[in-house]
């Protein structure tokens, strides 16, 4: 029997281009994502959208958030030049771009009170501890993760360096600060697969799903193509670097990840979908109007071109 695995990436509010994709397979499911699925992973904007879904949201829903709260997540023009200057006199000209109160209060309104552990499919979320200098992937079906507030996981995988602070997660008495799970994997589909393995290990053999019945889908949130000159490389120091450096590390270890699961994993069984930011900006933070309708456009046009067949060849493969 199939294991079935749904995996989300980060890029902040790019996470519009995958919520859109995903709200056209529910429609072909026509019922929650969530029925579909025996594991949803996410990582940073990716985590928002996965623990919505676990939750029971819909992925029309998911596409309104994003449409309606990106804003309020990533202020521009005044609000965010007077908190940036407030904060440079306590922190330092090199402050956070964001402060991630508009992140919180966001993420508090879609997720209330409810638990990781409430979530009715397993879910897993990736996140990086800077104390201890390790990886930290939560799953809400380990004992230590159970009480955490969701809109706390998913600001743990959210706050990316540069643009938001570390946020402080409490485990086990210790407070540690922990970073976007973009660090570790920002798209969590390797994780997710050793994690279905984990769990498949430990079943009664007459129930197990090998690797070769895991079924995959894997939604991306739009691919980088702003090209980084030979003379920039050679001229920028960690100031230009700064930004750049983000998003060549988020999207190294997503191509390489999607290069292990093409692999790894039977063909056929493996459906990634993600496309070129060719007429939209891929900077994780620009929510203005413009932007998010260029996001919108480059989602339906990745579907009138490709993508609906390949959402349609998964359905089936889901119903079935």
């Amino acid at each position: 029997m199939a294991y079935r695995i749904l995996s989300i990436d980060g890029g902040g509010v790019r996470g519009l281009v995958a919520a859109i994709w995903l709200n056209r397979l529910e429609m072909l499911l026509q019922a929650p994502l969530r029925e579909h699925f025996d594991l949803i992973a996410g990582t940073s904007t990716g985590s928002i959208i996965a623990c919505a879904l676990s939750m029971g949201m819909s992925a029309e829903a998911i596409v309104n958030f994003y449409l309606t709260q990106s804003r309020e997540v990533f202020p521009g023009g005044p609000s965010q030049f007077w908190s940036r200057i407030g904060r440079s006199l306590t922190q330092g000209l090199d402050a956070p771009r964001y402060d991630g109160k508009g992140l919180e209060r966001v993420l508090k309104r879609v997720f209330g009170t409810t638990q990781f552990g409430d979530l009715s499919t397993r879910t897993l979320v990736t996140s990086y501890d800077t104390l201890n200098r390790e990886a930290l992937v939560l799953k809400n079906d380990r004992p230590v993760y159970l009480r955490l507030p969701v809109w706390e996981v998913c600001k743990a995988s959210s706050s990316a360096p540069v643009y938001f602070p570390a946020h402080p997660l409490t485990l086990d008495g210790q407070t540690i600060p922990v970073i976007d799970g973009g660090v570790v994997a920002n798209n969590p589909t390797a994780c997710a697969i050793a994690e279905a393995v984990r769990i498949n290990q430990a079943r009664a053999i007459d129930t197990r799903s090998g690797i070769d019945q895991f079924l995959v889908a894997s939604f991306g949130t739009g691919e980088t193509i702003r090209p980084i000159t030979a003379k920039q490389t050679q001229e920028w120091g960690a100031l230009e670097w700064a930004i750049p450096l983000i998003d060549v590390l988020f999207d190294g270890s997503a191509d390489a990840t999607d290069y292990i699961a093409q692999y790894l994993l039977t063909p056929g069984n493996y459906f990634r979908f993600q496309t070129p930011l060719d007429t939209a900006y891929d900077d994780l933070d620009n929510a203005d109007a413009t932007n998010l309708n260029a996001l919108v456009g480059v989602a339906e046009t990745y579907l009138r071109q490709a993508g609906e067949a390949r959402l349609n060849e998964l359905a089936i493969r889901l119903k079935s």
